[in-house]
């Protein structure tokens, strides 16, 4: 016997009797609730087994957001403010070439232009 067949709404004179078929009527809403509910999820996962069968993907599983964990007590607020970047120069290769031999290279004056002068001895500092 279902909770409608035990309503008799011919019967419903008094208050006492409608608070007893509301409260039976809405146990049946609670039980219908929980019903569709777990055929819900039976039904998905018919239809995700059926899609696997077939090759498919299934529906994905979706965690769910977290809050972020707050971010740890600094002394500096960014990077920028802890990180001084020291201007760029560059710097001179005098110090690390050691000069160890000289050579003097004779070049044959035809094969020079004609404007070519000649300077005494060049001798690079580096």
């Amino acid at each position: 016997m279902s909770a409608f067949e035990q309503i008799d709404l011919n019967n419903i004179q008094d208050l006492a009797g409608a608070r007893q078929a509301i409260v039976a009527l809405f146990n049946l809403i609670e039980d219908q609730q929980a019903t569709i509910r777990q055929l819900q999820v039976e039904n998905q996962q018919l239809r995700d087994e059926n899609n696997r069968l077939k090759g498919e993907q299934g529906k994905p599983v979706l965690k769910p957001n977290k809050p972020l964990a707050p971010a740890p007590a600094h002394d500096h607020s960014s990077e920028a403010e802890r990180r001084r970047p020291r201007a760029w120069r560059k710097e001179p290769k005098r110090d690390r070439i050691i000069i160890n031999r000289d050579e003097i290279l004779t070049v044959d004056p035809a094969s020079l232009p004609a404007d070519a002068e000649f300077k005494l001895s060049i001798r690079w500092n580096f």
